[in-house]
C-alpha cells in the first residue's frame, strides 16, 4: 500500500512546495484536485501539465490519481435534465480523464455531491438513466487512457444520489467495464453504512469492485483525529490483499493545514508499519 495526501489539505502554497512538503513527511504522492490548478481543467495547459510533473518528480513522489472532479467550473450537473449542462459535464469529466493519465495518475474519484443531486421535482428513474449514459462514456474514455474511474458512495447530508457501497456497485454492474470501480471513503462509509468500514472492506473486496480508499474521521477531522480507530480498517485492507493508495482526505484542518497534514500521516504509517512487523 502506498500513502497520498489531497492537495487541497495544502493547496495554500505553490504546487512545488505542495510536493516539497508532501514528500518530507514521507507521502508517497499527492491526489491532485483539479480546482486547485485551474478554474476549468479544460483550460489547463501543457505547460502547467509539465510543471507539477517536474514537480513530483524533483520532490520524488507522484500524483497519484484526481478527486473533486466537479468543482469548477459552476453549474455542472451529471443528473440535469438540460441536454446542454450534461454535455458540458461529461467534456469536464473527459477533461479530467486525460489530465490524470498525462500527469500519471492511476485513479480518478467521482464525489461531488451537489453535482450529482436528484431535483425532487424531476422523475428519478429518468435522471438515473441519464446519469448512466455519462458513466458508460466516461468508462469508455478512462479505459482507453489506462486510468480507474472511481465512484464515490457519500453522505445523505451531502447528496440524495449514490450513498452506499452497495447503490455504487449497482451501477459499476452495469457499466462492466474495467476502468469503472467505486471505492470507501471512511468518514462516508462510517456515517452511512449499517456496518463497520472493516466490514464492508471484507466483504466489498474481494469482489473487484472496489479500487481506492479515503482516510477521513466521521467528524470530517483527519484519520486520527476523532472516535473512528483505523487499525481494524487496515487489518482488513492488508488481509483482503488491497495494494492500492490510501489517500488523506480530511476537510477540517486542525489545528492548520501543516499539522493536519502530518499528524495523518504519523498516525497511518505508524499504524501500519505496526501491522508489517507482526508478519
Amino acid at each position: 500500500m502506498k500513502f497520498s495526501l489531497c492537495n487541497e489539505v495544502i493547496s495554500d502554497r505553490p504546487i512545488e512546495e505542495q510536493f516539497e512538503f508532501a514528500a518530507s513527511l514521507s507521502y508517497d504522492g499527492l491526489e491532485i484536485a483539479p480546482f486547485t490548478l485551474a478554474e476549468d481543467p479544460r483550460l489547463i495547459t501543457k505547460h502547467t501539465v509539465a510543471l507539477v510533473k517536474k514537480a513530483a518528480s524533483d520532490a520524488g513522489i507522484t500524483v497519484t490519481g484526481l478527486h473533486w472532479l466537479l468543482v469548477k467550473p459552476e453549474n455542472l450537473s451529471i443528473t440535469s435534465s438540460e441536454d446542454a449542462v450534461r454535455r458540458e459535464t461529461l467534456e469536464v469529466l473527459f477533461a479530467n480523464v486525460d489530465l490524470c493519465a498525462e500527469l500519471g495518475g492511476k485513479v480518478l474519484v467521482h464525489g461531488s455531491p451537489r453535482q450529482r443531486m436528484i431535483d425532487e421535482k424531476e422523475d428519478r428513474a429518468e435522471a438515473e438513466k441519464r446519469t448512466l449514459e455519462i458513466f458508460f462514456a466516461v468508462a469508455a474514455r478512462a479505459e482507453a487512457a489506462g486510468v480507474l474511474y472511481c465512484l464515490e458512495p457519500l453522505r445523505r447530508e451531502m447528496t440524495n444520489y449514490i450513498n452506499t457501497i452497495s447503490d455504487a456497485v449497482s451501477i459499476v454492474a452495469q457499466i462492466n467495464s474495467s476502468a469503472f470501480k467505486t471505492m470507501v471513503d471512511t468518514s462516508a462509509a462510517a456515517s452511512t453504512e449499517s456496518v463497520p468500514v472493516e466490514q464492508l472492506i471484507r466483504h466489498w473486496m474481494p469482489t473487484g469492485h472496489l479500487a481506492h480508499v479515503q482516510f477521513n474521521d466521521q467528524n470530517r477531522r483527519a484519520a486520527g483525529q476523532g472516535d473512528d480507530r483505523f487499525l481494524e480498517i487496515l487489518r482488513a485492507l492488508k488481509e483482503t490483499g488491497y495494494n492500492g493508495t490510501i489517500a488523506m482526505e480530511p476537510f477540517l484542518y486542525e489545528p492548520n493545514r501543516n499539522a493536519c497534514a502530518a499528524f495523518t500521516m504519523g498516525y497511518i504509517r505508524g499504524l501500519f508499519e505496526g501491522l508489517e512487523a507482526q508478519v
